[in-house]
């Protein structure tokens, strides 16, 4: 499929920037001369880090001859068209010192996500992701023979002719929800967070649960507050390592009395904060390019559409 534009209002490293030609991931001979391409860009991945530079900051997107030497076999993933030419992300270990000093520096992908323009934060974010996701998998969870690369490096394979199974990228869902009660909504915090930082409840969905049901369970799991209304909000894809945040708003059940309390342990604070108290400079809210300072947002921009 060919996208021919991106979702506005998106979260970071979200968007349909990269138009990922799936029909060309088994089309071996369109893959090699794609890699030859002068038109064709490498997305170095060093570790889990990207190469940017410039000023403003800048995705560096590589030529053939630049990534020349630490191209081989196993180590390249077809990611797409992006900005109509063939991307790959290109795997570089991390050992000695970083290379292309001279065209910049490799950053971790969180910072990159306040800087970058949207199209890159998401190659950017897909490209970390698959690298990563291949460096965990180097073995057939099946047979426990070695796994080789697939596809354009989209799936990896066993070597094990009498197994052959295919592996894929997998994500882990996860939902994040703000609660409401009126004029309030329900933050929590972590151990371990910057001191006064809060933000909206989350955790990932198990096994036969409906996304629904996994955000009544977790608010009340982690606050004892049971929710009414589930509204989805939006999505956001967070690879840090692989999960993918689905974000919802939810409303208090007032037909209950109810008085927080941490059931699981998890958290190690939650509280009800009015909008005011919100603005007030405490609690500090998520991170900006986080799914969880949207939810927050948005919840604050309601009021102020009234």
């Amino acid at each position: 499929m060919r996208y021919t534009g991106a979702m506005e209002n998106h979260n970071v490293f979200a968007g349909a920037f990269v138009d990922r030609s799936g029909e060309m991931r088994k089309d071996t001979d369109w893959l090699d001369e794609a890699l030859t391409s002068e038109k064709t860009r490498f997305v170095p991945v060093w570790g889990d880090h990207c190469l940017v530079g410039g000023d403003p900051l800048q995705l560096v997107l590589l030529e053939r001859q630049q990534i020349e030497n630490y191209l081989d076999e196993h180590n390249h993933i077809f990611l797409g068209l992006f900005r109509g030419n063939p991307a790959f992300a290109v795997s570089i270990e991390a050992v000695g010192t970083p290379p292309y000093p001279e065209l910049g520096e490799f950053q971790d992908l969180r910072y990159l996500g306040t800087v970058l323009p949207a199209d890159e934060a998401n190659l950017a974010a897909h490209a970390r992701g698959l690298v990563l996701w291949h460096s965990s998998q180097l073995f057939c969870g099946r047979c426990g023979s070695s796994a080789r690369p697939d596809t354009g490096g989209n799936s990896r394979r066993c070597v094990n002719t009498e197994c052959g199974r295919e592996i894929f990228p997998r994500v882990d869902p996860a939902i994040i929800v703000l609660v409401a009660d009126g004029e309030r909504c329900l933050l929590g915090r972590q151990t371990g967070w910057p001191d006064g930082l809060y933000s909206t409840i989350a955790g990932f969905v198990e096994p036969g649960e409906s996304l629904e049901d996994a955000v009544r369970r977790e608010v009340y799991e982690e606050t004892n507050i049971q929710v009414a209304t589930v509204h989805y909000h939006s999505s956001q894809p967070w690879p840090f390592p692989s999960s993918l945040m689905l974000g919802f708003v939810a409303e208090a059940d007032t037909t209950l009395t109810q008085e927080i309390r941490l059931n699981d342990g998890e958290l190690e604070d939650a509280r009800w904060f009015t909008r005011k108290e919100l603005g007030s400079g405490f609690p500090k809210l998520p991170f900006s390019i986080s799914i969880a300072r949207r939810l927050v947002e948005s919840w604050l921009d309601t009021k102020t559409a009234q």
